[in-house]
């Protein structure tokens, strides 16, 4: 888990090396999740069964084709073409099965969401195991490893030339606690208490993109920028230059 979180971090440099990107983007995510409970009861404790979903802000990849070479934004002289990597509202279905608890005598039940790393917000109280659980729901950023590599053809072509992009994103991971207490003032996680760890969304799960947009309109050998936007069109970083068409 430690390993897969580094190597997305690693990715967070601006790097773009010829007409290859690596680079971390910050995807809004949205987890909605379910929670039921049974053998309330029983010793050692309740079973718990939590089902849901991961809904995603969406990945888009706009190629643009500029002959500024003090390019900061698109103009109406560029070329620009935007590819779909992930879209917005794409789900990512969370099922588990029943987690069996250990403590006894009815307990209250907490969620607390992490990324592998650090906590996401607060502990999430469920509810008390005879009286039904409560949805839980959580937004936060899911960190998002882009690789791709961008090919182009008919550079000096007077219509402009052709651009292709693929390669692979991949996300990072969705963890969870599920806390048993029997402390009617829970704050935090005692020796009294049982932690059950839950892997929601294990890191690194990959998504490959295979887009070739023909792009046209631009001669004379562009300079090839990439920038990469939510599903909203919000950006996610700046443009990141790749270099003149025929030097890709």
């Amino acid at each position: 888990m430690l390993s897969t979180y580094l190597a997305l971090a690693a990715l967070s440099a601006a790097s773009a090396a010829g007409g290859t990107i690596n680079r971390t983007l910050p995807q809004g995510a949205h987890v909605s999740l379910a929670a039921t409970a049974s053998g309330c009861e029983n010793h050692p404790g309740p079973y718990i069964t939590l089902d849901g979903a991961l809904t995603l802000s969406g990945v888009n990849a706009r190629i643009i084709l500029t002959n500024n070479r003090k390019f900061t934004h698109v103009a109406t002289g560029d070329v620009t073409a935007d590819v779909t990597l992930i879209p917005l509202g794409e789900q990512i279905q969370i099922h588990k099965q029943p987690v069996l608890g250990g403590v006894g005598g009815n307990p209250w039940i907490y969620l607390q969401f992490s990324d592998g790393e650090r906590a996401l917000g607060k502990p999430k109280l469920l509810g008390r195991c005879v009286q039904g659980l409560s949805l839980v729901d959580l937004d936060f950023e899911i960190p998002t490893g882009a690789q791709a590599k961008v090919d182009t053809d008919f550079c000096s072509n007077s219509g402009g030339p052709t651009v292709s992009l693929n390669g692979e994103l991949r996300l990072g991971g969705l963890y969870g606690k599920l806390i048993f207490t029997n402390n009617a003032k829970f704050t935090h996680a005692t020796s009294a208490d049982a932690v059950v760890d839950l892997v929601l969304i294990p890191a690194g799960q990959s998504i490959v993109f295979a887009k070739q947009p023909p792009l046209g309109g631009a001669g004379g050998n562009p300079l090839i920028y990439i920038l990469f936007q939510d599903g909203a069109g919000v950006d996610l970083c700046d443009p990141i230059f790749l270099g003149r068409c025929n030097q890709l």
